[in-house]
């Protein structure tokens, strides 16, 4: 197995580059950018993980089931944190930006709700999904690693991704209340 260092999804981290690129520009355009895309790549990541993915393991023999979840780990193990981070933070600078974070506004209340998903997000996803999916990766490093521990530990991560991908649409269909 290759070190986990040559398994991350380095390219992500272009995304906060961007976004601190743009928060000093202080460019709304840029920052936009920067906030949707890496929200469809957390969005659309997340979505087919629980949906699409999880049903696909679910029918897969165990040991199959291990070796796709060895190779899939490191690569999200990065690549979730950052855009999601990103996404959330991006999203909050254009919300203060803007005036829908300033109690008079007429969508303060919905700037309060998304707030609160992405808190939420960031909680499940940074102290839940994250270091279950780093026991599946220490497990993994095992010689003789439990795939039955493994299976139990990915099932959690998928109904936790599936969980987020409802929060994450539930949060898409917020946004589209929001033009400026």
């Amino acid at each position: 197995m290759q070190p986990l260092w040559r398994q991350l999804t380095w390219w992500v981290l272009l995304f906060p580059a961007a976004m601190f690129l743009a928060i000093g520009m202080h460019s709304v355009y840029l920052l936009n950018w920067v906030h949707v895309l890496s929200g469809v790549l957390w969005t659309g990541a997340d979505l087919f993980m629980g949906f699409i993915i999880g049903p696909v393991l679910r029918s897969l023999e165990i040991k199959t089931r291990t070796a796709f979840i060895a190779y899939m780990v490191p690569r999200t193990l990065l690549y979730f944190p950052v855009v999601a981070l990103t996404a959330g933070t991006a999203g909050w600078y254009l919300a203060a930006w803007l005036g829908f974070t300033d109690p008079g506004h007429p969508k303060y209340l919905w700037a309060m709700i998304s707030l609160g998903l992405v808190m939420l997000m960031t909680v499940v996803g940074l102290c839940l999904l994250l270091p279950n999916t780093l026991r599946i990766w220490l497990e993994l490093k095992k010689s003789q690693a439990d795939r039955e521990k493994i299976t139990r530990l990915n099932r959690y991560n998928i109904w936790l991704s599936g969980g987020q991908g409802v929060m994450q649409v539930a949060m898409i269909l917020i946004m589209a209340h929001f033009r400026f």
